[in-house]
């Protein structure tokens, strides 16, 4: 399935070169000018999971395919964008597209590397962004409610979504998170239906130099306190870094490499996996001695929806799941092993597939 990230900020923050690294390519122009980046940049990157690997050692499999996700690196933005300012509107309807931002905070001082506003200041900067974003959903909330109260007699709906986005402007206008808001299941669809920024989920992404301390930092503290009430998820990494690690090809390398750093994995791959849990998604398992593959799927999707991901065909003519946990296939071994224990479960339409199942699809056409 593709789930896509979108990597924004103000322009000379970083965002490129921690695409490039991310995405172990150099597909992103990184320079020290503002909108260097004009078109989006687009990159697949495979997400880390030993699981897999553990799967596909027991079965021998001749390819091990992991799961994926889809990063852009979106042009900078600046103050008044949503009023057509740098890139301004063709910016912000690049945003539209992804499922989650990754907004990228630069917190580090380099007097060789311009600034937009002239000067440091993570707080503001953060501010900037967050305030075009809003701004933009309100100009898209008016024409919405303008063109909905234009038709309110054509679909009883329409009244719903009017009240619905009456509700979310009031809130927006506040500085108010809407995603806090108590909204009903039917209601929610009917917000996703809008395709507002302010609803997608979000990563905070402090961008530090080499020589910064990447925990217990001045900047990250302020920007910490700034966010206290929102419960956000911050990351801090230092691009610089992240781009020598990205260079080394050899496996061990960069595991010594982290090592003399302190860490267990890289920024990278916290982004990665902090991504993945973001946007709700979770992972199950083919497995077999010609290929085991990682899938990607929705948390409490029904199993022949998960099937579909695999082929339509499957959905169509789903009979039923033979299903074992991660664990138990590592415990007995393998799926021989996990069905001579009673390990197997054959499931039906209503079962919800849980993040590390390792699944067999029956279905008949």
């Amino acid at each position: 399935m593709g789930f896509s990230c979108g990597i924004v900020g103000l322009p000379n923050v970083g965002k490129s070169t921690l695409f490039n690294a991310l995405t172990n390519s150099q597909n992103a122009k990184a320079s020290n000018y503002a909108f260097c980046t004009i078109e989006p940049n687009k990159a697949i990157v495979e997400v880390p999971d030993n699981r897999l690997t553990k799967i596909g050692k027991i079965e021998n499999s001749k390819n091990i395919i992991p799961t994926q996700l889809n990063f852009i690196d979106i042009a900078g933005l600046v103050k008044g964008a949503s009023k057509g300012e740098g890139l301004g509107n063709k910016f912000l309807s690049h945003i539209k597209e992804v499922d989650l931002i990754l907004h990228v905070i630069r917190c580090f001082d380099n007097p060789d590397i311009d600034h937009i506003e002239d000067s440091l200041d993570p707080i503001r900067d953060m501010k900037i962004i967050e305030e075009e974003l809003i701004l933009s959903d309100l100009v898209s909330i008016e024409e919405q409610l303008k063109n909905l109260k234009k038709n309110i007699d054509k679909e009883e709906i329409n009244k719903e979504k009017i009240l619905i986005l009456e509700k979310i402007s009031q809130n927006i206008s506040l500085k108010k998170d809407i995603n806090n808001l108590n909204f009903n299941k039917d209601e929610i669809e009917i917000i996703k239906t809008f395709n507002l920024i302010s609803t997608k989920p979000k990563i905070f992404i402090c961008n530090l130099s080499e020589k910064e301390k990447l925990e217990d930092n001045k900047y990250i503290n302020l920007i910490k306190n700034n966010l206290n009430n929102e419960n956000p998820l911050i990351i801090s990494i230092s691009a610089e870094i992240e781009s020598q690690i990205a260079q080394l090809e050899n496996k061990v390398e960069k595991k010594e490499f982290l090592k003399s750093l302190g860490w267990n994995d890289s920024g990278l791959d916290r982004i990665i996996k902090s991504s993945y849990i973001k946007l709700d998604l979770i992972t199950y398992f083919t497995a077999g001695e010609k290929e085991t593959k990682a899938w990607t799927i929705k948390k409490n999707t029904k199993a022949p929806d998960a099937s579909a991901v695999i082929h339509t065909d499957f959905k169509k003519g789903f009979i039923c799941a033979e299903t074992t946990s991660y664990d138990d296939y590592i415990k007995f071994g393998g799926l021989k092993g996990a069905k001579e224990n009673g390990k197997i479960r054959q499931e039906g339409k209503e079962y919800l597939i849980k993040d590390g199942d390792v699944v067999h699809f029956l279905f008949n056409i």
